[in-house]
């Protein structure tokens, strides 16, 4: 198979940036229904009534987004071979329905295997911004690559 992306394509700095992609009242009241039913997420009345004065997305439901963005933005395109996890995550703001959602990935630090030679592991930073430039979701966490020329 061939890929765009390999792990030498992930240097420290190397940033994606995507376009954004709106959040809709009903996009976020049928995550919520089925992965995360609190009132605040599902019955705009009763988030009104919230400490969040109306109907916020889930933090699990823009953390999906981001993973959406991630895939079209690059992920898919490269010879990821998975993730270990998420070293942290942070839900910084809330997102509204109509929030114009956009996704930046920056590389932290990248190293090559040391038991595993066709391999690297990358470090990044994952942040999802409001149309305001806000970030609103922000991930710490690796994937592992496989590399073009292995052992080099």
């Amino acid at each position: 198979m061939s890929f765009k992306y390999h792990w030498e394509d992930f240097t420290p700095g190397w940033t994606h940036e995507s376009p954004s992609r709106t959040l809709s009242a009903d996009e976020i009241v049928a995550f919520a229904r089925e992965h995360d039913p609190q009132r605040y997420h599902t019955d705009e009345a009763a988030a009104k009534a919230s400490p969040f004065g109306g109907l916020i997305a889930s933090g699990w439901h823009t953390a999906t987004v981001a993973m959406r963005f991630m895939c079209d933005g690059y992920l898919t395109a490269s010879s990821c071979i998975g993730s270990p996890g998420i070293d942290e995550i942070r839900f910084l703001r809330p997102v509204r329905p109509g929030d114009a959602l956009r996704f930046r990935a920056t590389v932290i630090d990248a190293r090559p295997s040391t038991s595993k030679p066709d391999r690297g592991h990358v470090r990044w930073r994952w942040e999802v911004l409001n149309q305001a430039g806000e970030i609103v979701l922000s991930m710490i966490g690796v994937q592992f690559f496989l590399r073009r020329t292995p052992g080099r």
